[in-house]
């Protein structure tokens, strides 16, 4: 163990102290040991047949208990996702019109937790800890230390960080962009759980500082989703709302785990299920949420009796998503050809769409057997599910991170759209395209103006409303941010909440990045990884979370948020803070910006001041220049907020530049596995949110104790000369000559298709080349790493 626990008097409150009895110090783990408990106390057993039921109502209850206490645990998780409570700091699944009084998940609870917990981190707690100690412990180590109370700042050299009061802080951080030769040599992370308002005045700081280098996570997950949507829609958003799925024929879950990562889905989807649906589950892995789902708030499903869910269930290859839906596509043409006008809606194609007989004509050039190459399905499992499409009148197709981290994965979700498109599935009732983002407000985020690349009509009313002229070249994505610091082109790295360090890929070259810039700011709730990987001088700025009361000089203040499906939704906390010195991120960013832009010529005319005393005020401004948001206050005070204007979806009418919606030809793309290779996909494990690891466990997959594991087909294993248990490292085979290895794994035989692997990340985004990226999107390609399994560079564990 590498760090002993200690009591913290001068962060904590009575009663809410670091002590070896709240935080086990046998919890404390190296992220560099490999023969740990990690891997000793790994047991491996059958994955689960049944998803959430009181099992997950057990360990939710435990989590919330451990970290809040029972009175605490009851006021805060009756009030998550409520009308009047706070938005989930989870994922962005949309909540129902009619809620239940518990409206949350297994791993919401375990989010909403963390965030709500007494315990806490101040001062002592860095003056005990070296910033080089901590760098040696794990993601879950960190994450469980508590709340973060007050500003702390690593001088350049020093081993420690020191507190500092707020004007110290915003000295050394202002001092530093204003020394820079020019704004672009800053960057601006955003992550998702950033509120409509923050956000907003967040993107407007830094266009008045000068730059438009403002990635954020969506450029690791559902950025091949907008740009594949926009470009054929005409809008980089799902067309569904929540209850089209119970109006729905035919649903579609391809490329996602919803019984881990968007658990509230698995009603949604059982309740599609009761009203008649049909649903298709497609991915590589037997998940069970997609099998069988136990409602723990239905007596059936408490006693075990719940819902089997998937009809079918297609294990198709890893990146041969896009083979399946050429392949679905081809089959609809062929029972269009032999029974003309029962098949495709020829009057939606002939009036709303162009691009049609291209597609079709190079769809019917493609060969089958190159469909079952992509696929490794056959050529009648995939017409089996075209006849599914051909028979049902309202068709949704879901989708996640498993189409969006391919190097063709814009092209994949293009030909889901063009799919849809055949049969009119775009624009009426029960049908559609649902991409499932994976984070709270992450959809909200890029509304408001958190991207790189805003299009010109934002640009436009930002200038006309502020009176200021804002730049108009594009800024840096993920991936160009962290070569900018990389190579000395960026020296100020400001992050927006989120865990940069661990949420990128190529975490070498991403650490690297981080440690040459000459400032690391970190706007945060909890310790990460990114606190401890930091450039010359770095600060921790604490912030208020979802559950926190947030009081101004206009007394309690709202938020809102934008989920999945475009509905947007007041957010108020109500729990006492967790210190007197924490400030909500409109606070930090309406202040920074006050001292940043001060006399700057050109900047936009804003009263930083007004809008930190009331949130209204921002909302008033963003009424007026994004579209969609007309009345935004009243609306704001409906039960459940309101929808946003959705073309497509509310007109049939696309936003394109020819007005109809796009069909697109795209040349069918799949990856050839060497001999002696696998394809490996990263994945959560059952106990983690993104990069927040709650613990070592992953009983939906039968992994308990250790997340160092690979699941390997057990016919794979026996190729390479491998048996399930041994001790192998990760090697990441790609043509930039560079070797990346994570060390120091499991092999466990699972079912997978042959030549497929997959392991939790962020253990392995380190196997992610940062030159491997979606054409287009410039996603990181995590689902689709080449690697070789060789024998452990570390003795097995005993």
């Amino acid at each position: 163990m590498t760090g002993r626990i200690t009591g913290d008097p001068a962060g904590g409150r009575a009663g809410a102290q670091h002590d070896e009895e709240r935080v086990p110090a046998g919890a404390l783990r190296r992220a560099q040991d490999v023969d740990d408990a990690t891997l000793s106390g790994l047991r491996v057993g059958p994955p689960a047949t049944h998803a959430a039921g009181l099992p997950g109502v057990a360990h939710a209850l435990d989590v919330a208990l451990r970290q809040m206490g029972p009175v605490r645990t009851a006021r805060t998780l009756t009030r998550v996702n409520q009308t009047h409570g706070f938005d989930c700091p989870g994922c962005a699944w949309p909540e129902a019109a009619h809620r239940s009084p518990a409206e949350f998940c297994e791993n919401g609870a375990k989010a909403v937790a963390e965030e709500a917990t007494t315990r806490t981190v101040g001062p002592a707690f860095f003056a005990h800890h070296p910033v080089a100690e901590l760098a040696g412990w794990d993601d879950h180590s960190l994450g469980q230390q508590g709340r973060l109370t007050h500003p702390v700042l690593l001088d350049e050299g020093a081993t420690h960080y020191r507190p500092v009061t707020w004007d110290e802080a915003y000295d050394v951080l202002v001092g530093e962009l204003a020394a820079l030769a020019s704004p672009d040599e800053a960057v601006f992370y955003t992550s998702g759980r950033t509120s409509n308002e923050a956000a907003f005045a967040y993107a407007l700081m830094v266009r008045g500082f000068g730059t438009n280098n403002l990635p954020d996570c969506s450029n690791m997950c559902h950025e091949s989703s907008g740009s594949a949507l926009t470009e054929t829609i005409g809008i980089g958003k799902g067309s569904v709302h929540l209850a089209d799925l119970e109006r729905a024929d035919l649903v579609v879950v391809a490329g996602q785990n919803p019984g881990t990562n968007h658990p509230r889905m698995l009603t949604a989807l059982q309740r599609a299920k009761a009203a008649g649906a049909r649903i298709v589950a497609v991915n590589p892995l037997r998940e069970v949420g997609l099998l069988h789902f136990d409602d723990p708030q239905r007596p059936s499903g408490a006693l075990g009796r719940g819902t089997d869910l998937a009809d079918d269930y297609l294990q198709v290859r890893l990146g041969g998503d896009q083979g399946l839906f050429q392949g679905l596509a081809k089959h609809l043409l062929e029972l269009e050809a032999a029974r003309p006008g029962s098949v495709l809606d020829t009057a939606f194609l002939a009036g709303s769409t162009e691009g049609f007989e291209d597609y079709a004509a190079a769809l019917r050039a493609l060969p089958w057997a190159q469909v079952e190459e992509a696929t490794g399905l056959t050529e009648a499992d995939v017409r089996a599910l075209g006849d599914r499409f051909a028979a049902s009148r309202a068709t949704i197709v879901c989708w996640a991170m498993g189409l969006t981290q391919h190097p063709h994965a814009v092209a994949t979700l293009k030909d889901v759209v063009s799919l849809l498109l055949l049969r009119g599935d775009i624009g009426r009732p029960g049908a559609g395209l649902c991409p499932v983002r994976g984070h709270s407000n992450v959809q909200g985020d890029r509304t408001m103006g958190i991207f790189e690349r805003m299009p010109t009509a934002y640009h436009d009313a930002i200038d006309r409303e502020f009176g200021f002229t804002s730049p108009r070249a594009h800024g840096l994505d993920t991936v160009a941010a962290i070569e900018a610091l990389r190579d000395g082109r960026a020296h100020v790295f400001v992050g927006m909440g989120g865990n940069f360090a661990r949420a990128t890929p190529d975490t070498g070259a991403t650490e690297e990045a981080l440690r040459r810039a000459r400032l690391t700011v970190q706007v945060s709730t909890k310790l990460n990884r990114s606190h401890v990987v930091t450039g010359r001088r770095a600060l921790i700025l604490p912030t208020l979370g979802r559950t926190d009361r947030d009081v101004q000089a206009s007394g309690r203040q709202r938020v809102s948020v934008e989920d999945s499906m475009s509905a947007v939704h007041a957010s108020t906390g109500r729990l006492k803070p967790a210190g007197p010195l924490l400030r909500s991120e409109v606070a930090i960013i309406t202040e920074l910006a006050e001292r940043l832009l001060a006399g700057r010529p050109g900047a936009p005319r804003v009263d930083w001041r007004g809008w930190r005393k009331d949130y209204r005020r921002i909302r008033a401004a963003i009424s007026r220049v994004v579209p969609g948001f007309e009345d935004y206050e009243a609306r704001l005070d409906e039960p459940g907020g309101f929808v946003l204007p959705h073309p497509p979806r509310d007109t049939r009418t696309f936003a394109t530049p020819s007005g109809r919606a796009r069909f697109t030809v795209n040349a069918l793309t799949y990856p050839r596995i060497p001999p002696g290779t696998l394809l490996l996909q990263t994945i959560r494990s059952h106990d983690q949110f993104n990069t927040t690891v709650y613990g070592p466990d992953d009983r939906y997959r039968g992994i308990r104790g250790g997340r160092r594991v690979v699941f390997v087909h057990p016919a794979d294993l026996a190729d390479l000369g491998l048996a399930a248990g041994d001790l192998v490292d990760l090697v990441g085979v790609h043509d930039d000559g560079r070797e990346r290895r994570a060390a120091g794994f499991r092999a466990v035989a699972y079912d997978t298709p042959r030549g497929n692997a997959a392991a939790y990340y962020p253990e392995t985004n380190v196997l992610v080349p940062l030159s491997s990226y979606a054409a287009v999107s410039r996603t990181p390609t995590s689902k689709s790493v080449l690697v070789r399994l060789e024998p452990a560079t570390v003795p097995a564990p005993a």
